[in-house]
């Protein structure tokens, strides 16, 4: 056969140029909605709509499950998500899957003529426009054009396979004319997403077969529901060595697909199949063309049973998520032994650049909420209480932020080895420095502890005075870190009223640091009996931690000024 060289070459290359087009226009689709993208993410609650929609909505921005599944596992190994909530993203993502098949769709009647001059232009804009959201969104248009080339390729390159008698008698075989046949072909479609890791490609691979009349509608339909469970393989990958509810969540997005297909397969033939016979009775009308014979009305009906399998699978779920939750976390059982989160855990060649970014921001913020509660538990410590479980628990939060900033910066250093919008680099080196000085308030309230004991084990005690002003000094200390930890939680919108006073409130907190140094130093001075130099150079000692602490938190809102200044508007 001489005619399998060029079937494999043109189909092959016209699938590379399609994967291609559908990282340009993912890259860009994310570069432009970047701000929306991250509201998105933040919003995620317990809520099963809210869920849904953001599944949805993301998945349809980044044009890839996929992409959007391996998130959702690194949010739940990282303990950013929970897994009710990673459910309610992973269905609703099955719904915005569906958007790459109607784009797909448009192709035969719409685009495929004009995708080279798509190509030119967006590439003139691309390469020579000094304004980032305008290459951006060029990208976007090169990427739609590459993808509409690499379809007219594979449908060029399947054409052949027509009056290959050989071929045909092969595909025969996975014909979805019976049971057995639907059953074929779902694994096939299950397989061969499994290996490509795209639905997409494949979903592509079987409309251009179906356009071509080389397969027909049924089987195309049953191969489309078996993509639905192939998909799910990248999650697994996302998941292996990760935590218990990572491993949960890819098991999650396999059965909800798995059950979805079960519930469907029985009813595809005698029900799913004449509905959609009697809707789109144009879909098996042939056109002759003067390169031969295509069913150009065959694809929007494909693309639409994969978007009305998703709805009615979702809609069947929807009210028992929280049972479906259950059940999937009694199949893989927690082990005895406490999981810490990991980040650097992730491929995160596998992530989209905008998510791992926002992925990152969240696992700083878990950060500061644990440099947060040393902060509360030192104070305690500071009022006289001696608990050993609270000076425990702040050496342990102390050993593992420093473990979580050390991942923070691999993960980031990775992400930012890649090519990413000015405002996303930004933001990565903004969290960079956020997360070393966050570790760096964790050393000081250490510090703090540390000094403390040694007073103790020596015998000395703070005196009545000198305890009230170091507990003066850190509550003004705390309230200056939780106003500058609540402006970096929320972010541009709310920091410039925050950070325009943050420079004030620091300088109090200097001028208190002080005070009191010069009060103790004047009792010195006194010659009062009462007076132990030792205990006033621990207290001299002490003031300097507090005054690293506020250095490190108008470090904070410094990297967000930086952030929010050199981030074009």
């Amino acid at each position: 056969m001489a005619s399998c060289a060029s079937i494999l070459i043109n189909t092959g290359g016209g699938l590379g140029i399609f994967l291609l087009g559908m990282s340009q226009l993912s890259e860009g689709l994310q570069a432009v909605a970047g701000h929306r993208m991250r509201r998105i993410v933040a919003a995620i609650t317990n809520n099963r709509f809210i869920g849904i929609i953001t599944g949805a909505v993301v998945t349809g921005i980044v044009q890839s499950s996929s992409v959007v599944t391996v998130m959702i596992v690194g949010l739940v190994t990282a303990g950013l998500m929970t897994l009710r909530q990673a459910v309610n993203v992973i269905v609703g993502s099955n719904i915005g899957s569906t958007a790459t098949a109607w784009i797909v769709a448009l192709l035969p009647t719409k685009l495929s003529d004009h995708s080279m001059f798509i190509v030119a232009f967006s590439a003139l804009f691309y390469l020579f426009s000094k304004r980032e959201k305008i290459r951006f969104v060029a990208l976007a248009f090169l990427g739609i054009g590459l993808v509409f080339f690499g379809l007219e390729l594979m449908n060029q390159g399947l054409k052949p396979l027509r009056t290959e008698s050989e071929f045909l008698v092969w595909f025969r075989m996975f014909h979805a004319d019976s049971i057995a046949g639907v059953l074929k072909c779902i694994l096939v479609g299950t397989v061969l997403t499994g290996i490509i890791q795209s639905s997409a490609a494949a979903a592509a691979i079987s409309l251009s077969l179906a356009y071509n009349g080389v397969i027909s509608f049924e089987t195309a339909a049953a191969l489309v529901f078996g993509m639905n469970i192939g998909t799910t393989v990248t999650a697994w990958l996302a998941a292996l060595g990760a935590s218990t509810e990572a491993r949960r969540a890819a098991l999650a997005h396999t059965l909800f697909n798995c059950i979805g297909v079960i519930l469907v397969a029985p009813l595809f033939l005698p029900v799913v199949v004449p509905l959609f016979h009697r809707l789109y009775p144009a879909m098996t009308t042939p056109t002759v063309t003067p390169e031969g014979t295509v069913y150009p009305h065959i694809t929007a009906p494909i693309a639409m049973i994969h978007t009305g399998f998703n709805v009615v699978n979702t809609c069947l779920f929807l009210p028992f998520l929280g049972s479906f939750t259950a059940l999937v976390r009694r199949l893989v059982p927690g082990g005895n032994v406490e999981e810490v989160p990991r980040l650097t855990m992730l491929k995160t060649q596998m992530m989209a650049p905008i998510l791992a970014v926002e992925q990152a921001h969240q696992e700083v913020d878990q950060m500061a909420t644990r440099a947060h509660q040393m902060l509360a538990d030192f104070r305690q410590v500071l009022s006289g209480a001696r608990k050993e479980d609270i000076e425990r628990a702040i050496v342990e939060a102390e050993d593992r932020l420093d473990k979580v900033q050390h991942e923070v910066s691999n993960f980031l250093g990775k992400v930012m080895a890649a090519h990413l919008p000015t405002e996303v680099a930004y933001r990565a080196r903004m969290l960079l420095r956020v997360a070393d000085e966050y570790e760096s308030v964790s050393d000081e309230v250490r510090a703090l502890l540390g000094m403390m004991q040694r007073m103790r084990k020596n015998g000395m005690a703070l005196s009545e005075e000198g305890r009230a002003d170091l507990l003066s000094l850190h509550d003004l200390c705390e309230r200056f870190a939780l106003t500058i930890t609540e402006a970096f939680r929320k972010g541009k919108s709310y920091a410039p009223d925050v950070l325009a006073h943050m420079r004030a409130d620091s300088m109090e907190i200097s001028q208190r640091i002080r005070d009191i140094r010069s009060a103790q130093l004047q009792r010195l001075t006194d010659h009062d009996p009462n007076v132990n130099p030792i205990k006033v150079v621990l207290l001299m000692d002490l003031l300097n931690v507090y005054r690293r602490l506020k250095e490190d938190f108008l470090n904070i809102g410094e990297a967000m000024i930086d952030e929010r200044g050199d981030t074009p508007s």
